[in-house]
């Protein structure tokens, strides 16, 4: 077993044909996080008694000639924003939190449970997901495993760097501003984020950030994102915003991978400033589409300005519910002080402007439908700069940016799907992601391409910081 090279459908499949057992996946899991987590810091809280145990239920029930699931056996990682049954929820957080053990599972975790996945832990995560690296004041920094020294990226950078270390094959994460498209492109996965609404929302709690934040899952390979995405779509009658099931199943849809014959390229979507060094990996990636079939329009400006101002309104104003019984008290301190400094700025959004930036959502959406009107596909950088130092920002052309990921948010206000393939690797060998980016509900289209660009490219390099 190796879970950098190995599959998810192929290790499940193992477990369904009797050639693997469950608890030889889940076991392995755990080895490999107690031989790395020490020094990646990915996981936040294990289970392994209540794993082991529901792997070996998993072998009985299999070898009894039970359909034991499309994820038989795969041990998951649970992003710590989200809920699994028998662990905490802790969100990152010193304050505004739940400590007793989850009761019930999320909408995701549970169908990826139902699949046959067996959840191992939680993974760290920003304070309630707020920014583009993983680090809070509760757990920690989380390292990449391609340079320790580096962030793996946030919200979902706990997952990603599990992922990427070779501590589990599959993960669940989140993204309200390019939190699954961020680590999945500086950890070297390939990443997606689905519409808004494909994964229901609806448990105990609210959404978080309704407006903005789509959950998924997150792996090495598009297949692999296809197959655990397939068993967690569909509509949930708690949640307002569930889409239908879509015809097409998504495993079925990679198997036939292809570009579309016109396809819309945006090297800065109008406002960006790119690193040269990512810029030129992209562009390379973006040439080979022509010897695919594919007819390439460079479009400059996609966005008439950067829409960050709206959509940190948005966050800020998710995020002040979250915060108000705290914002005046002594525990206000115990947040983490760069959240603390950006609510401070932000978080007393008015009411009129909180309406004002849901309208530039709007408007956002009524300019990709011009780019689609001509286009069936939209490729940029997925984030603008080097990836970060832990504990410092991002670089673009030798500069330091507090704004190197702004590629990935104006797609959480239109709620479109959107997706990241590795392009290559920098001189200092980190990778380089290529954002695909679809019209509303188009996820099977990017999936396709994902899966297209990942063949072409042939990315196979995994972390060696060990």
């Amino acid at each position: 077993m190796d879970f950098l090279r190995d599959s998810v459908t192929d290790l499940a499949a193992a477990v369904r044909a009797g050639e693997l057992s469950a608890r030889e996946l889940v076991g392995h899991a755990f080895e490999q996080i107690d031989a790395l987590n020490g020094r990646v810091n990915a996981f936040v809280a294990l289970d392994a008694e209540r794993a082991l145990a529901e792997a070996g239920d998993l072998d009985e029930r299999q070898a009894h000639g039970e359909d034991v699931g499309a994820l038989a056996g795969i041990p998951l990682a649970v992003k710590d924003l989200e809920d699994a049954a028998g662990l905490p929820t802790s969100n990152g957080s010193l304050v505004a939190t739940g400590d007793a053990p989850a009761l019930v599972d999320s909408k995701l975790v549970a169908r990826l449970k139902q699949a046959g996945a067996i959840v191992v832990g939680k993974t760290n995560t920003p304070e309630h997901g707020w920014t583009g690296q993983t680090y809070n004041p509760r757990f920690g920094t989380t390292r990449n495993p391609w340079d320790l020294a580096r962030t793996p990226g946030g919200s979902s950078g706990g997952s990603a760097a599990a992922i990427a270390a070779g501590m589990v094959p599959l993960a669940t994460g989140s993204d309200g501003g390019g939190s699954l498209r961020i680590p999945s492109s500086v950890c070297g996965l390939s990443g997606f984020k689905p519409s808004l609404g494909r994964i229901p929302m609806g448990d105990a709690h609210p959404p978080g950030w309704p407006h903005l934040s789509s959950r998924g899952t997150m792996a090495w390979r598009v297949v692999d994102l296809a197959a655990s995405l397939d068993v967690a779509i569909g509509p949930d009658p708690a949640d307002l915003r569930s889409l239908p099931t879509p015809e097409s199943s998504w495993v079925h849809a990679v198997e036939d991978p292809h570009v579309p014959l016109r396809i819309a390229w945006s090297p800065t979507l109008g406002y960006a400033d790119v690193d040269r060094e990512i810029l030129d990996a992209c562009t390379r990636v973006v040439e080979t589409l022509a010897g695919m079939g594919a007819e390439v329009v460079e479009v400059d400006d996609v966005f008439e300005t950067d829409p960050v101002v709206p959509w940190i309104l948005l966050v800020s104003g998710f995020l002040e519910r979250t915060f108000a019984d705290v914002r005046h008290t002594d525990a206000w301190d115990q947040v983490t002080p760069e959240l603390r400094a950006q609510m401070e700025a932000f978080g007393d959004v008015s009411l009129i402007d909180f309406i004002r930036s849901g309208d530039a959502a709007h408007t956002l959406n009524l300019r990709l439908l011009d780019v689609f009107a001509d286009a069936r596909l939209l490729l940029t950088p997925t984030v603008a700069g080097q990836t970060p130092v832990c504990g410092a920002q991002g670089v673009v052309n030798g500069t330091e940016t507090v704004n190197w990921v702004s590629f990935t948010y104006p797609f959480n206000m239109t709620g479109s799907p959107a997706g990241t393939v590795c392009a290559g690797l920098t001189a200092d060998g980190m990778p380089i992601g290529l954002q695909v980016v679809g019209p509303q509900h188009g996820d099977l289209v990017v999936l396709r391409a994902m899966a297209a660009l990942e063949a072409a490219i042939g990315f196979a390099d995994r972390p060696s910081a060990f």
